[in-house]
This record gives structure tokens, sequence and C-alpha cells, in this order.
């Protein structure tokens, strides 16, 4: 039912503003920036997904996985992550997933790791999804990627669990700590990984 009601009420991907960054969506011509960030090997480490190997394999990224959706009537936030100075130069990208998990990520261009940028964004893209009425979000990283869960803290997300993953299409095992918040109320922790996979556990230290 929320997920119904919600479809009518939030704008797919509304172009937001912060201190330094401008969130818009992703255009045709953002092809080469965006082989820049996804055929970056040490970026695509904790990635779903292998690097992209050239304009080509970009061009049908971008296509199938922004612009279509950017056509479609359901809600949904899938964000270029710009600088205020030069919004035609992607430098990351972001967005929170429309499903049941809400599922929330991001990446930065490796020119652009450790300044506070995915913070930035991230707070701006929550507090729209809080806007909209939104009930809570959720984000994964990998254990070995402490850097995402200190962006997840950050952007006030709180550690709920780990599980482990045989993640695909990598296919070599993966602890993933599943971060939630809770945007327009409580709500119970999102326990659908814990259902998926059998080995799950709470880490004491992070």
């Amino acid at each position: 039912m929320y997920h119904i009601e919600m479809l009518s009420r939030v704008e797919n991907t509304p172009e937001l503003e912060t201190k330094r960054l401008i969130l818009r969506r992703f255009r045709e011509s953002d092809e080469q920036a965006l082989l820049d960030i996804f055929g970056d090997k040490k970026v695509n480490i904790f990635l779903p997904m292998f690097p992209l190997k050239n304009l080509e394999e970009a061009h049908a990224y971008l296509m199938e996985h922004y612009l279509k959706f950017y056509e479609q009537e359901a809600c949904g936030y899938r964000y270029a992550v710009c600088l205020k100075e030069n919004p035609d130069r992607v430098i990351g990208y972001m967005g929170v997933g429309e499903n049941e998990s809400h599922d929330t990520g991001w990446g930065m261009h490796r020119d652009f790791w450790g300044q506070g940028f995915a913070t930035e964004g991230a707070r701006a893209m929550i507090e729209r999804v809080r806007e909209a009425g939104m009930p809570y979000i959720t984000a994964t990283h990998d254990r070995n990627n402490p850097r995402s869960g200190r962006v997840m803290q950050k952007a006030g997300m709180t550690y709920r669990y780990s599980y482990k993953e045989q993640w695909q299409p990598k296919n070599f095992p993966v602890i993933f700590r599943m971060y939630q918040l809770d945007l327009n109320g409580t709500h119970p922790t999102y326990d659908h990984y814990k259902t998926m996979y059998p080995v799950h556990f709470v880490e004491t230290r992070l």
C-alpha cells in the first residue's frame, strides 16, 4: 500500500543543491564521466558489477540504468553528482531505490575521495526523501570498505546487523553491514537480508 501511494507522490529525481554540489539527472552527454567512474578498477572493487570497458558499454549502462528510468512515472532518485562550479562534469552518483528496502547508495570519482562530497550529497538526498514521506532508508557496505560505513554514519544512519552473501556476478563471499535510518516515525529493522541469507549476526565492534 505504501509503495503504491509513494509512486503518485514523489517526483522522479528532482534536482537538488547543496553548499558545494548540484545533484541532477544524468544526461546522454555524461557517458565519458560514467566510464571514468565505473571503468576504474579501484573504484569498482566494491561495486556489484564488473568495470565498464569502453564508451559503448558506458552508453548502454547510461541508457538502461538512468535515461530509461527517468522516463518512467514511478518515483525514484538516481542522481549525477556535480560541483556547483562545473555542473556539466559528473564527479559521482547516488540514489535511493524505490523498492521495499529503499536501498541507498553512492560512489565518487577517485579524484574526489576524502573531501566530504558523498556525505554532503547523501544528506541532501535524505532530506528530500524525508519530505516526500519515505518511512526509512537502508544501505549496505562490504565490511572491507569501512569508509562507506563512515559516510552512512555521518548521514545519520545506524548499524543494525551483518550478513554473508555469495556476491554475484563476481561470485565470491562478502560480509555486508546493513544500516538503516528511520525518516518518518519509528520502524522495525528491515530484516529481508536475514531471511535471504542464513549467516547473519550483530558485530559489537565496527
